[in-house]
Order: structure tokens, then C-alpha cells, then sequence
């Protein structure tokens, strides 16, 4: 019999437990696409005809330093003005190294999520023409676009 209430217990505790992992999971990507809806998203591919046009755009990374080893957007035609603020310290650096609020940027993390949160707190902030890169520096290389690293300009090969 107590074995059976000791395994009974055991259980909705790893249930609990799981069932509190998970909701913190949702609560994250509900306030993840509810940024990606606010702001709106740019896809590698619209991001990559912007730069083949030379239009004006400033690439903001929000990744942590660290994460800055693993390379940055580059294009092959433009040199890309890239500004790189953590997004832990987006809202007391951007309006110091980004001052014009008209400008076009674009956000970026990994794979998206941070991004989307930092484009949609640039809109709050007035910055009207922020949006993220839908997937981050994840999707821009998978398309085959290149990253520039410590070792150069390389890009993902399909085959």
C-alpha cells in the first residue's frame, strides 16, 4: 500500500512537474508569435532581392555575444550595415547607434525568436519600419545564402 501511494505521488509529481515545462514552453511561443504578428517578418529570399536592389536596411543582430562565433548575415553584392545590440540591452543601446526611426531594419537571431521580440519592441519604441528575419541566421544559410565567419565568407552547399 505504500509502495502504491509512493508511486501514485511519484507520478503526479513528474506530472506536474512536465505539465509546468510545457505551459512555460506555450507562454514563450504565444509571446513569440504574438511579436512575429506585430512586427511582421521578412524571408530570407525578400531580405536578399532588398540587398540585389542596394536598398537601405540596417541589419540589427540580437544574438549574444557568444553566438556572434557562429557568423553573420553577408551579401556578396552590397557591403551589409550591420549594427549588433544583445537583446537583453536593445532598449538602452538602439536609440544611441540607431537614431533614425524611418530607417528599414531588419532583426535577427538564430532561428527567430529573439528577433521577433526585438523587432516588435523597436516598433513600440517608434522605430515604424522594423521586421524580423522569418527563421533567423538559421533559414538566411539554409537558403544557401552566405554567413561571414572568422574564417571568411562560406555558404551551406545543398548537395
Amino acid at each position: 500500500m505504500k509502495k502504491t501511494i509512493a508511486n501514485c505521488l511519484f507520478c503526479a509529481g513528474l506530472l506536474f512537474i512536465s505539465s509546468s515545462v510545457f505551459a512555460a514552453e506555450d507562454a514563450k511561443m504565444v509571446l513569440i508569435n504574438e511579436a512575429k504578428k506585430d512586427s511582421g517578418e521578412i524571408t530570407p529570399a525578400e531580405l536578399k532581392v532588398m540587398f540585389e536592389n542596394e536598398e537601405s536596411v540596417i541589419i540589427l543582430d540580437v544574438r549574444e555575444t557568444e553566438q556572434r562565433a557562429e557568423g553573420y548575415l553577408f551579401d556578396d553584392f552590397v557591403s551589409v550595415n550591420t549594427v549588433s545590440i544583445t537583446r537583453g540591452n536593445l532598449e538602452w543601446e538602439v536609440q544611441e547607434k540607431i537614431q533614425d526611426k524611418n530607417s528599414t531594419i531588419v532583426t535577427y537571431c538564430r532561428n527567430g525568436g529573439r528577433g521577433a521580440l526585438a523587432a516588435q519592441t523597436l516598433k513600440k519604441m517608434g522605430y515604424k519600419n522594423a521586421k524580423n528575419l522569418k527563421g533567423g541566421l538559421a533559414d538566411w544559410a539554409k537558403a544557401g545564402y552566405s554567413v561571414k565567419t572568422g574564417l571568411g565568407v562560406t555558404k551551406l552547399s545543398k548537395e
